[in-house]
């Protein structure tokens, strides 16, 4: 009987996790270094160093768009999963059905092009020039003092923003993109309190598999800790960029820790007290710490 291989269900959890992006969760970290100190009672300043991902400019986003060729299932017994080989019946109808899908698979590639165009500012990710474009938004706005595409949505940058305290704060926020998708997160409180999350440093639940991990990671970092779960060591899977790097939070003067999730809790400085995450595709926590920004 023919039965889709472990290997090809696999994937087709992948092609749904690349849905699932395309509604929100559209960029990743890869290596990094990442600060928020909070330099006074009002004021801080951000940075990030290092690379951020894409998935609208990679070769991913139009993995199951570019079926132009049919490719024939893999056949196994359902009940002892042994390999068989197909009868010309069962590629036929498998040939069959994936013509009769033809129109639905270019109809779908259509509508994900305009999703992540809407979701990038208007930047078509199917021009050869997108990523050319995305490069001149990003250096448009404050705080891109460096950015390079090193090719397949994987972008080389250097971000360092100031402000006061006198507002939320959120990374990264880009001109025509949606607000979704953020690596880091910081609400003032009142009472003189600032919350820090970075829900963008993390991957998916460690004791989920398929489908149950790929619908609660809480960024694309998941898809490639799937593969470093896989593999036993943090290796991405293709196109993908393996979270790695490291996220502080630096706080000077007489301000107070008063709640975080790092494994040794604030390290005293000569300045104040930082707390240091590291980052890596086993992180399932994201970094979060509560600061009080006055003595």
């Amino acid at each position: 009987m023919t039965m889709f291989s472990p290997i090809r269900l696999r994937a087709a959890a992948l092609l749904a996790g690349f849905a699932l992006a395309l509604s929100g969760c559209f960029m990743s970290p890869g290596k990094f270094t990442s600060e928020f100190a909070i330099t006074g009672p009002d004021s801080f300043t951000f940075t990030y160093e290092g690379e951020i991902f894409f998935l609208g400019l990679s070769k991913l986003a139009q993995m199951d768009a570019e079926q132009a060729e049919f490719t024939p299932p893999e056949c196994y017994d359902q009940e002892t999963y042994e390999t068989l080989e197909c009868t010309k019946e069962e590629l036929a109808e498998a040939r069959a059905n994936w013509e009769a899908g033809a129109a639905d698979r270019a109809a779908e590639a259509k509508k994900k092009a305009e999703q992540m165009a809407t979701m990038m500012g208007g930047i078509d990710p199917s021009d050869p020039k997108a990523a050319e474009e995305l490069v001149k938004l990003l250096k448009r706005q404050k705080g891109w003092e460096r950015v390079v595409h090193k090719g397949d949505g994987v972008f080389d940058v250097s971000y360092r923003v100031s402000g006061t305290m006198g507002h939320d704060f959120l990374f990264p926020m880009i001109e025509g993109f949606p607000p979704t998708n953020p690596f880091v997160q910081a609400f003032i409180r009142q009472g003189g309190q600032v919350r820090i999350n970075a829900p963008g440093f993390a991957t998916q639940n460690p004791d989920q598999t398929g489908m149950g991990a790929i619908m609660g990671m809480g960024s694309l970092a998941g898809l490639a800790a799937m593969g470093a779960a896989e593999g036993g060591q943090d290796k991405a899977m293709p196109g993908v960029p393996v979270i790695d790097g490291t996220f502080t939070v630096r706080s000077i003067g007489g301000m107070r820790v008063l709640a975080n999730n790092t494994d040794e809790g604030p390290e005293a400085t000569t300045t104040g007290e930082a707390l240091t995450w590291r980052i890596s595709s086993r992180t399932t926590q994201a970094p979060t710490a509560l600061i009080a920004l006055a003595p």
